[in-house]
């Protein structure tokens, strides 16, 4: 593969700096009901909400309090894209490249992103949640569905992720898989993706195919 039909990416950590948000959110609710597990807030970094519930907030009653804070603190957190991602769909859309969001995040919560970005629906040919998936990362179902929903092979697409159990559901997927160091350093990736990238500043469609021959 010189060129790619499809890119899909990750949104949290990859194409918005909302981190830091979130480790704030899940700070406080580790102080509230979990002052027994330290760093919780970076031990569910990349999970679902489903799968932070079960491993960590079984009571019904605590999920519903949780859950109820999560949607209050989504619909009003910045959703601020991380620097050329915007630059970069657009070129690669004028490609003609696909492009898709698969997410670990809930309808909810993209309504949320919407409601902040009204121009958000129309950057991407598919938004992938994790209502969407039968198995969340770092499992590759969702990839592998991101490429099928474009009815392309895996080695026809690219996929962009900054967290752990991503970079694992990509390459577990046989995907080109891009690793964003902004929540850990390229050491820290190196090993984990095809390629490590500090943000989308100066990429382009070129550069792509570019990076992905050399890697052949």
């Amino acid at each position: 593969m010189l060129t790619f039909k499809a890119a899909l990416f990750d949104f949290d950590g990859t194409l918005v700096d909302t981190e830091p948000q979130y480790t704030i959110f899940w700070g406080s609710m580790a102080r509230k009901y979990r002052p027994d597990v330290p760093r919780l807030e970076y031990l569910i970094k990349g999970t679902t909400l489903t799968q932070i519930f079960e491993r960590y907030f079984p009571d019904p009653e605590v999920q519903k309090n949780i859950t109820i804070a999560l949607n209050e603190w989504e619909r009003t957190m910045k959703y601020e894209f991380i620097p050329g991602a915007l630059d970069f769909i657009h070129d690669i859309r004028n490609h003609g490249v696909k492009a898709a969001i698969v997410t670990s995040s809930n309808n909810i919560k993209m309504d949320s992103v919407r409601l902040q970005i009204p121009d958000f629906d129309s950057l991407f040919d598919r938004v992938l949640t994790s209502e969407d998936f039968t198995a969340s990362k770092p499992n590759p179902d969702c990839y592998l569905k991101g490429a099928s929903v474009f009815g392309l092979r895996t080695d026809e697409c690219v996929v962009f992720e900054d967290a752990f159990t991503g970079l694992e559901a990509g390459m577990s997927a046989g995907i080109f898989t891009f690793g964003l160091t902004t929540g850990n350093s390229a050491e820290a990736i190196k090993d984990k993706c095809h390629y490590t990238l500090p943000d989308f500043t100066s990429l382009t469609y070129q550069s792509v195919c570019e990076i992905i021959k050399g890697k052949k």
